[in-house]
């Protein structure tokens, strides 16, 4: 088992080999070189502005290829829950906005020619209990009637014809989902979004950002930039450069393993629709095959990759594999590797501006379409100066209660915990 981005095997990653120089003034500069970054440096520059990516790593490096490469509709809240809150308007609003971003990432694909077999592959939700299939029944009425959206009930009797598993107790299945290689993903929307005009700057990790009058000042490692307009779109890596904004950002730690190359039979039977599938339980699991690979990921640890949380997770990981998987039981699993995702303490995604700056962040572990439709969407406001007016926009953003949180996310193991401990209880 190697200790290695599977996906990142697959294709020719950015690296840091030719380094470009980083421009003296720019319209916008966005701090992050993932899909939100890239994606509204390809529209800014579309439109005309001179833009600058400035990534700390290399471009694609964090959890932008690192992914299930899941494109999934929804939000990380229940629909029910948001229209509880934020009332039937703005939930409708909140929800088309999920289903536009799975066709702007297959928008994007066509346009730019990227070649990374996105397809509407459709995701399947699996009911650890039968109470979760009550609730499954629940949601297909309610998904109907208040969101005109078609999903439908697998019964336990039928969930052969879409998992080659009997752990399960039902399942609901949402068509317009789908799937993609997330490397392959990043690497083609980098190459739209300098095709488009954007200047791509690897190794210029931010360490200073100032406001000098009605422009920024952005000191980097290698060079400083002046720029009109900052866009923050650093996901779970969001640092102490945007202090306000990191301690709303809780960075959790995802994981992920990749078996052998398993035969044409055997895929069949796991898979047979070839389904995004996640699970009912809080401590989710989540997994898909690709290149008749399972790739099986999970919320294993809650802290950040690190060699040691990475090694923890593959055996948590494949344990939880041949639950769900008892045919896996005698597979290799090939790689293992973890990435960090951006939750916000209402695990909500938020945009908006702060103190002439400009976010979008929050994506819960749903980042590959969302972060693609916010980086096109949030940059579009930008230009028109209406960011207030993005549905994302309207609602508060808040921070930890009685400011316990400081960017230290030393409360994650209490966290971990107390997932398990509902997914007990339940």
């Amino acid at each position: 088992m190697q200790q290695q981005i599977y996906w990142h095997t697959t294709i020719q990653m950015p690296d840091d080999s030719n380094l470009t120089p980083i421009p003296e003034k720019v319209d916008v500069a966005i701090i992050g070189g993932g899909y939100t970054g890239l994606s509204a440096a390809r529209t800014l520059a579309k439109r005309g502005a001179k833009v600058v990516v400035l990534e700390a790593e290399t471009i694609g490096w964090g959890a932008s290829s690192r992914n299930g490469g899941m494109t999934l509709t929804g939000l990380k809240v229940g629909m029910a829950a948001i229209l509880k809150k934020y009332g039937r308007d703005l939930a409708r609003e909140l929800f088309q906005c999920s289903l536009d971003s799975v066709s702007t990432v297959e928008q994007i694909v066509e346009e730019e020619n990227i070649d990374c077999e996105f397809a509407r592959y459709g995701h399947l939700l699996t009911a650890n209990k039968p109470k979760h299939y009550d609730a499954l029944k629940e949601e297909v009425e309610f998904m109907a009637r208040e969101f005109n959206h078609k999903v439908h009930l697998v019964s336990p009797q039928d969930l052969r014809s879409e998992i080659g598993s009997d752990v399960y107790h039902g399942g609901m299945v949402d068509e317009v989902s789908g799937g993609l290689n997330p490397a392959q993903y990043v690497t083609g929307l980098a190459r739209a979004a300098e095709k488009a005009g954007a200047v791509l700057c690897a190794r210029a990790r931010v360490n200073k950002l100032e406001r000098r009058e009605k422009r920024f000042l952005l000191k980097t490692e290698r060079g400083s930039v002046e720029a009109e307009s900052v866009l923050v779109a650093t996901s779970g890596y969001t640092g102490n450069v945007t202090r306000k904004l990191q301690r709303k950002i809780i960075p959790i730690g995802s994981f992920i393993i990749a078996t052998e190359r398993l035969s044409n039979e055997l895929v069949n039977e796991l898979s047979p629709k070839n389904r995004m599938i996640f699970d009912f339980k809080h401590y989710l699991n989540y997994f898909r095959l690709w290149d008749n690979r399972m790739i099986f990921g999970g919320r294993a640890a809650f802290f950040p990759e690190t060699v040691n949380t990475i090694k923890n997770s593959a055996e948590i990981l494949k344990h939880e594999m041949i639950q769900v998987y008892p045919q896996l039981k005698n597979t290799k699993v090939e790689y293992v590797w973890g990435g960090t995702l951006d939750f916000a303490f209402d695990q909500m995604t938020h945009v908006g501006e702060t103190d002439g700056i400009y976010y979008s962040l929050g994506y819960a572990g749903h980042g590959v379409a969302m972060a693609t439709y916010l980086g096109k969407t949030v940059a579009e406001a930008m230009l028109t100066g209406n960011i207030k007016e993005h549905p994302f926009a309207r609602f508060d953003f808040p921070s930890a209660p009685f400011g316990l949180y400081t960017g230290s996310p030393w409360f994650l193991p209490f966290a971990g915990a107390w997932h398990k401990i509902l997914d007990w209880v339940e």
